[in-house]
This record gives structure tokens, sequence and C-alpha cells, in this order.
């Protein structure tokens, strides 16, 4: 069993951010203010999520369905931003480390036909947006970004400080710049087994 070693003040402050969550979010477990939410409407935040500080959670434009869902017992660290402008879905007992950066969208196509110009401003750019999904029991460690279009399977494990802009299987570790395959999970054996490159 784990010992938390905060000190008064945290645990003052842990006290006021538990009164907040149960007066705005009664499913979740703990949200650690400050915290900026855009778009609450279209976010289902699930049941027991925890959150650091710092995190910002956004949805873009106007939809008529759920864009960013949050499964059970979701763990987030501090100042993790997540923006939504198409879909993300978060698996069930999620960890997700602090810093982490996960959006589905980017300014300008950069591939195939009708590519953006670099005369154009990227703010001006059309939005260009692709559903990442997330399974259940993925550990995201600190200062990973996770780009458009991928989805991590179940089970699986990203490495600190990684870049994900391609899909990862389940039950794998993966990291790196871009993020590639390291250890994969042998059900035979109960090991981490190294890939060879």
């Amino acid at each position: 069993m784990r010992k938390s070693n905060y000190s008064m003040l945290e645990k003052i402050y842990n006290a006021k951010c538990f009164l907040f969550t149960k007066l705005f979010y009664k499913k979740a477990r703990l949200i650690r203010t400050p915290i900026t939410i855009r778009g609450k409407k279209y976010i289902d935040f699930g049941s027991n999520l925890t959150t650091g500080r710092n995190c910002q959670f956004e949805v873009n434009g106007c939809h008529n369905r759920c864009c960013l869902k949050f499964g059970e017992k979701v763990n987030i660290g501090h100042s993790v931003r997540i923006q939504c402008a198409e879909k993300i879905i978060i698996g069930d007992n999620v960890l997700i480390g602090s810093r982490v950066t996960i959006i589905d969208n980017s300014h300008g196509t950069y591939a195939g036909e009708k590519q953006d110009k670099p005369s154009i401003p990227p703010n001006l750019r059309k939005l260009r947006t692709s559903k990442i999904e997330i399974g259940d029991n993925v550990w995201i460690g600190d200062g990973v970004i996770i780009q458009q279009g991928v989805s991590i399977g179940s089970g699986s494990i990203i490495a600190a400080n990684s870049v994900v802009t391609k899909n990862v299987p389940e039950d794998v570790i993966a990291g790196g710049i871009p993020a590639t395959i390291i250890k994969r999970f042998n059900l035979k054996t109960g090991e981490w087994e190294n890939v060879i490159r």
C-alpha cells in the first residue's frame, strides 16, 4: 500500500479541490484546480477521474454528441492538455503523466492533394482532424505528445517524452521520436521481451 506524504497545506488544498469536485463534477474522484475546461457539454468525464493542477481540456467547434470521453478511474498528472475537434476516447484505468499533450487536429495539409502553402498564415489554414483512441490500462509517461489519428492498444506503455505519430498495438512498450515498439509482453512467459530491430 502506497502512503502519501502530503504536507498539511497540501491536505487543505486537496480538501478544497474535493469540495469543488463534488459541487461541479460529481462523478469525478478529484479535480485539482486551477483547471481550464472549454466545451464542457461535449465532454464525458467518466467516473472517478483524478487530475493534477493546471490541466486544460478543450473541445473546439459545435457538435451533436460527446467528443471527448474518459473511461473509469482515469488518473491524469499536472499540466496535461487535451484538445479535441473530432473525437478522443480514453479507456478505463488509464494513467497519464504530467505535461502530456493529446491533440486530434492540426492546422493545414502537408501531404497528398490540396496542400497548404507557406504563404498562408498557419491560423488561417483549414483545420484537419482525425480521431484518437486510447485503450484500457494504458500508461502514458511524462511529456508524451499524442498526435491526431492514432490508437494506442490496451495494456501498452508509452515512454516519457515520446511522440506518438502511428498506431501502437496492445501490450507493448513504445518510445522515442517518433515512438516505436521497444518491448512486447509475452503471454506464455509472462515477461516483457525486447523487440529485435
